[in-house]
């Protein structure tokens, strides 16, 4: 199943009071694994940059000037995101704000159902704890030093650690999958894997029962494959 974790910064709360995306980040996950594949761009949104906006995502005017619209970007977007069921932090404003420009860039809108809203599933799982991604990665050990600001890229990419210990684990069905890649895509080749512990475990073997397999071993004779491992 092929999944596109989702974010976007934007000037404002409102499109319909002519607030526009400036960000958008995304990261590509096949059955749970990250493909390595990411999209990114950076949006003029020919509006000037409200000061408390600049506060959170860093993203001025200047820096936004040569950018390129959203209209000219859209199909590019629309092509990576393609049908995949979409992975967002608070999908409404998210959806609002795309589906805002889709239609002033003339294309279809995304429907709602494609979005899958981590916020409302984090809220389920820990009601009355605090839900922002923020929260999140402090909760599962994830590290969000970088986070100096808000961005779109770098946020997607902690989110998409995120959902995944939502759902309990890089694979929850446990189906150790392979993510097959359409080599003229440019997509790695990704064969999923348990992580190392980062602790090993205290061994069970008490040293009386380390001595007694010893001399069950040196009993075999000098033949007894047993000789090979025994340390």
């Amino acid at each position: 199943m092929r999944e596109i974790v989702l974010d976007t910064e934007t000037t404002g709360f409102e499109p319909a009071e002519g607030h526009r995306l400036v960000e958008i980040g995304a990261v590509e996950l096949f059955n749970h694994v990250p493909t390595g594949r990411t999209y990114h761009q950076y949006i003029n949104p020919e509006r000037a940059m409200p000061a408390e906006a600049f506060a959170v995502h860093g993203l001025g005017d200047d820096f936004l000037k040569d950018k390129p619209r959203f209209a000219e970007v859209a199909q590019a977007f629309l092509d990576f995101i393609s049908d995949a069921r979409l992975v967002i932090h608070n999908a409404a404003f998210d959806m609002k704000f795309l589906n805002a420009e889709l239609a002033w860039a003339r294309l279809p809108p995304i429907p709602m159902e494609r979005a899958l809203d981590t916020l409302a599933v984090a809220r389920r799982k820990f009601p009355g704890s605090p839900a922002t991604l923020d929260a999140l990665c402090r909760r599962f050990g994830i590290d969000n030093s970088a986070r100096e600001k808000h961005g779109a890229l770098l946020d997607s990419e902690l989110l998409a650690e995120v959902y995944l210990e939502l759902t309990g684990g890089r694979q929850p069905d446990f189906a150790l999958s392979v993510v097959e890649q359409d080599a003229g895509r440019n997509q790695l080749d990704i064969v999923w894997r348990p992580a190392p512990r980062p602790v090993p475990l205290a061994p069970r073997l008490t040293p009386t029962e380390a001595e007694a397999h010893r001399a069950f071993v040196a009993g075999l004779g000098e033949g007894a494959i047993w000789l090979r491992f025994d340390g």
